[in-house]
């Protein structure tokens, strides 16, 4: 996929002949603001649903699931794992901003499944300092997805833990295929 903000394959800096990336956004920017109307939406979720998923590039989600601008709010994070934020950005959306029902979206070939907690260790020793978060890797999708429900069935912050659903984003298919809980 392409767009107008792109940057050319193989581009390996944050540096092109025409700036860098980050101008290339702002410039993609003025462009879409200067036919941007105000849709005159609220804050909360047309459909009252939540999606978490991982930051993966390969993963446009709006379009995967059918959604416009409005639909859901949308949490992503490395590996889509259920951390502490992700439960804060939850609670505060179901709590002041309406949404009842989450999902949760992994995906092969996950990042998260070639790294291990070794990799804060490096970073200490990189920069002299231990990172106060965890890595959260893992190695077998599934799992992850359901340690993902559970994080979130068993929160004390969130209100609305009913409509909890799982689901693995095949890269190459495009496909969603939910995961038991159990």
């Amino acid at each position: 996929m392409t767009t107008s903000a792109a940057v050319p394959a193989g581009s390996e800096g944050a540096t092109t002949g025409e700036g860098t990336v980050t101008d290339r956004l702002v410039e993609a920017n003025e462009r879409y603001a200067a036919a941007f109307t105000d849709p005159g939406m609220d804050a909360r979720p047309v459909l009252h649903v939540a999606v978490v998923a991982c930051m993966d590039a390969r993963l446009d989600l709006h379009a995967a699931l059918g959604l416009e601008l409005g639909d859901c709010h949308t949490i992503r994070n490395a590996g889509g794992v259920v951390t502490d934020d992700v439960i804060r950005s939850l609670t505060i959306s179901q709590r002041a901003l309406g949404t009842r029902s989450i999902v949760l979206i992994h995906h092969t070939g996950c990042g998260l499944e070639s790294l291990t907690e070794e990799f804060r260790h490096e970073l200490e020793m990189e920069v002299g300092q231990r990172p106060s978060w965890a890595v959260e890797s893992f190695r077998d999708v599934n799992q992850d997805v359901r340690q993902s429900m559970q994080r979130v069935r068993t929160s004390p912050f969130l209100l609305h833990t009913d409509d909890v659903r799982g689901f693995v984003f095949d890269v190459r298919s495009g496909l969603l295929r939910e995961v038991d809980p159990a």
